[in-house]
This record gives structure tokens, C-alpha cells and sequence, in this order.
């Protein structure tokens, strides 16, 4: 019991570490979890955009004049999935970083093309830790 206690301590204070300033477009097609997504970062000083699918993230890259550090999308989505967006926005914005996140089976992940090492990857569902950690660990990179 003290033991988990100790580790939950070190988590929380290790998180609380994990804030920034940069700006990231959250794309999901859950609006529960892209609300979540971006109540969390927010609280974590992000400027955050979001978009439900791909056509609509293309507006909003469009229409924000400012630079984009990181895209966190979901790799499946109706109308355009995470690759195809990816596809079309990095060319525009070679600058931002890419975390792919998914509930879906390994399989369905290869099919899109998303499992490589140098894929940034969350599998879902999404602790708000591991979240915070994998989005300061790729904007430090």
C-alpha cells in the first residue's frame, strides 16, 4: 500500500513538470475524448485547436496563421483518417510533429500505414500521464 502510494506521488509530481507553451491541433472523431484531450493540455498551458476529422483540420491549419508545433490525430476517422492528413499538412507545415493515437487493433493500424519506429504512437484509451508525457517527449525532441 505505501508503495503505490510512493509511485502515484512521483507520477503526480513528474506530470505536474510536463507544461508548455506551443500550440497543438487535436483531431478526433470521439468528441468526449478530443474535449478531454484538450481540457488537459489546456490545463497544461497549450494553445489548442481541434477538429472532428481530417477535412476539418485542414480548414482550421488554414485559417490559424501561427505556427503549429504538434498534431496529436486519430488514425482512423470518417471523411479523411490521421495519414491522408498528415499527407496533406505536413508539405504546409514541415515544422509540426505528429502523435498517432488508436483504439483499434494492431492490424488496422498496419493497414494505415502507422506502425513504424519512428511513428509517434498512444494506444487508446489514453491515460492523462501518459498523454501529458508523450506530447512533452515529442516536443522536446
Amino acid at each position: 500500500m505505501e508503495g503505490e502510494a510512493v509511485s502515484r506521488e512521483k507520477e503526480e509530481i513528474s506530470t505536474e513538470r510536463l507544461t508548455g507553451s506551443e500550440t497543438i491541433l487535436i483531431v478526433e472523431d470521439d468528441d468526449a475524448l478530443r474535449k478531454l484531450a484538450c481540457e488537459i493540455l489546456e490545463a497544461q498551458g497549450y494553445t489548442i485547436l481541434d477538429a472532428q476529422n481530417g477535412i476539418v483540420a485542414l480548414k482550421v491549419s488554414n485559417e490559424y496563421g501561427d505556427q503549429i508545433h504538434l498534431m496529436i490525430t486519430d488514425v482512423v476517422m470518417p471523411k479523411m483518417g490521421g495519414r491522408e492528413l498528415e499527407e496533406h499538412l505536413c508539405p504546409l507545415r514541415p515544422d509540426m510533429k505528429v502523435i498517432y493515437m488508436s483504439g483499434h487493433t494492431d492490424n488496422t493500424i498496419l493497414r494505415h500505414g502507422v506502425l513504424s519506429p519512428e511513428i509517434e504512437f498512444l494506444q487508446k484509451p489514453i491515460s492523462s500521464a501518459s498523454l501529458k508525457r508523450k506530447v512533452r517527449e515529442v516536443l522536446d525532441q
